[in-house]
């Protein structure tokens, strides 16, 4: 419930190039730590994703955007948009929409929370996201405008 609207799916990968100090998940950041994420656990994650009360899937870590899982992401990100058209797609990365806007997993996102974790401007009391410098970016509105749009909290 932390992980954005609703109850949801969240999918942690391994590697993370930004390493924030104080990062709630620096375990991530290796990435050949983890397990092995196989269809066996895509049949998993799309088993959950099936539920009616579940309202969609989080992408996290680590950064989906690393090297090593940008098209792995990618390619599951549009599974998931064309099997359940009606979910949301989250998603977690240090990197500024600035840098990623052109990737193609964006046209599959609803939501994007972009920027490294800055321990000094850490908010307890913002939703969905650890520091104030992070945005919660409306991606439709976004890539409709051509301007960021912030999703509404």
């Amino acid at each position: 419930m932390l992980n954005g609207d609703g109850l949801r799916v969240v999918l942690w990968v391994a590697g993370c190039s930004h390493c924030c100090r104080d990062c709630q998940n620096p375990v991530t950041w290796d990435p050949n730590g983890g397990l092995p994420f196989t269809e066996a656990e895509e049949n998993e994650i799309f088993a959950e994703l099936d539920k009616d009360y579940i309202s969609g899937i989080t992408f996290s870590g680590g950064d989906p955007f690393h090297v090593s899982n940008i098209n792995s992401v990618t390619a599951l990100a549009r599974k998931i948009r064309r099997r359940y058209p009606q979910k949301t797609i989250w998603l977690y990365t240090g990197a500024l929409w600035e840098e990623i806007q052109h990737e193609e997993i964006v046209n599959y996102l609803d939501v994007c929370v972009d920027g490294e974790f800055v321990a000094e401007k850490k908010d307890i009391t913002l939703m969905w996201r650890g520091s104030s410098n992070q945005r919660v970016i409306n991606v439709p509105s976004t890539l409709k405008a051509g301007k960021i749009v912030l999703h509404a909290e």
